[in-house]
């Protein structure tokens, strides 16, 4: 049954990404951020309501409600990054960086919870690095490598010229930052909710993300774009937070009954679902050299569940 769990929120979060973009046009990544986390904060509790586990409160152990505060803190911070990433760079890529944190959380599953690393998971994280690394196309570093060339040709142009190269790799910067805190949010989380029900280990993470979210609204002053917020993408960045909130609890469910190194993989297949709708909402192409990636990015994931 995890297995369809894991299946779901990789649905789920697939279209995540796609309704996030459509609400974050013109509107600031951070005050979206913020929006949709209420969103998500009253989903997940109507659950915990539904469920009737919210009496399991007063059982949660130290541990466990300290590792959930933490799995949160992660959870906002990845969130940040990935919808500021949205806000400047294109879904497929943006997608596909955030899939390296498959190849950080089998790591740390090794190391922090001692999960298993078959030869086959090692094929799988090689085969997810060469897919992503591919799938940034054009290849970031021969970007890299081009702007230096200019930068020595024209010494007069080299404060444009870097003025250039950070705005088109910062979108590149936050996806990676993004996988970095989504890989410590499946751990924490992991541990977390031990002996907790997954939908109120959920919705106790989600206060956590909820506080921090509005915090850094205030902190970067951006409380007054939400009067400038239209109709039509505050509907979109609700939509956006109600897909996430059944990913976030089909996710939990099946990292409770099953191996982290093997929900975490299963639910990177939401690349599929983002590329897919990306092609069909915003017109995003892939290369051959990018769709070979994205078949390398798949079978690799495929692989690490066998």
């Amino acid at each position: 049954m995890w297995v369809l769990y894991a299946f779901g929120s990789a649905f789920f979060a697939g279209v995540t990404a796609i309704l996030a973009k459509l609400g974050i046009r013109r509107t600031d990544s951070t005050t979206a951020t913020a929006i949709r986390t209420i969103v998500v904060l009253l989903f997940t509790w109507l659950i915990v309501w539904i469920t009737h586990v919210g009496g399991q409160i007063s059982s949660i152990s130290p541990k466990s409600l300290l590792f959930l505060v933490l799995s949160g803190l992660a959870t906002g911070a990845s969130w940040l990054c990935y919808f500021k990433a949205l806000s400047t760079g294109p879904v497929s890529q943006v997608a596909a960086v955030d899939k390296l944190s498959v190849v950080l959380t089998i790591l740390l599953s090794f190391l922090l919870l001692h999960e298993t690393v078959s030869g086959y998971k090692i094929l799988g994280t090689v085969l997810i690095m060469a897919g992503t690394w591919m799938m940034l196309d054009p290849d970031p570093l021969a970007q890299y490598l081009a702007r230096r060339k200019k930068a020595r040709a024209s010494p007069q142009k080299n404060t444009t010229n870097k003025k250039e190269s950070s705005t088109s790799k910062s979108w590149l910067l936050y996806a990676i930052a993004s996988a970095v805190f989504a890989s410590l949010t499946s751990i924490l989380g992991k541990v977390g909710i031990e002996n907790v029900d997954s939908n109120l280990g959920t919705a106790i993470r989600t206060i956590v993300v909820l506080i921090m979210a509005w915090v850094m609204v205030f902190v970067t002053k951006k409380q007054n774009t939400l009067r400038h917020i239209s109709r039509k993408e505050l509907f979109f960045i609700c939509l956006s937070g109600v897909a996430t909130g059944a990913s976030w609890l089909c996710f939990y469910a099946a990292l409770q009954q099953g191996q982290a190194s093997v929900v975490i993989p299963i639910d990177k297949l939401s690349i599929l679902v983002t590329v897919l709708f990306s092609w069909i909402v915003f017109h995003e192409r892939l290369s051959k050299k990018a769709l070979a990636g994205l078949l390398l990015l798949t079978v690799g994931t495929l692989v690490m569940l066998l």
